[in-house]
Order: structure tokens, then sequence, then C-alpha cells
């Protein structure tokens, strides 16, 4: 019973976890819509924006080629 418990209650905090993450999205110069999992990183050092996509995959884009940055609601 205690296992179960222990079980619940972690799988209850990860998926809290998860919820507090905001997507965003993000277009581009050529008219694409990214849509990220999570607050792209900008690295003003390389000029390039990392992030994750849809589908979980890591993905980096110049920054010259980012019009606009949004917050999903």
């Amino acid at each position: 019973m205690k296992k179960l418990m222990a079980v619940l209650l972690l799988s209850g905090v990860a998926l809290s976890v998860t919820a507090c993450s905001s997507d965003y999205v993000m277009s581009t110069k050529t008219g694409d819509m990214i849509v990220t999992q999570g607050k792209p990183e900008v690295d003003k050092d390389t000029g390039m924006t990392r992030y994750t996509d849809e589908q979980g995959n890591e993905r980096q884009i110049n920054n010259d080629q980012i019009v606009e940055m949004i917050k999903k609601d």
C-alpha cells in the first residue's frame, strides 16, 4: 500500500511539473510558425536560438530568422 501511494504521489508531482512549462510560438521571416515545448533559449554568443519542437526534437534556428516569439496560451 505504501508503494502504491508513493507511486501515485510521484506521478502527480511529475504531471504538475510538466504542466507548468509554457509553449511558445515563433514566427520566421519565411512565414513558418514554429511551436516549441517550453521557452526557447537565446544564445547571444552564437546568434542561435535553441528549442524543443512539438515532437520532442532539439533544434536550433538563427536569431536573424525569427520575427516574433510569443507565449502560447
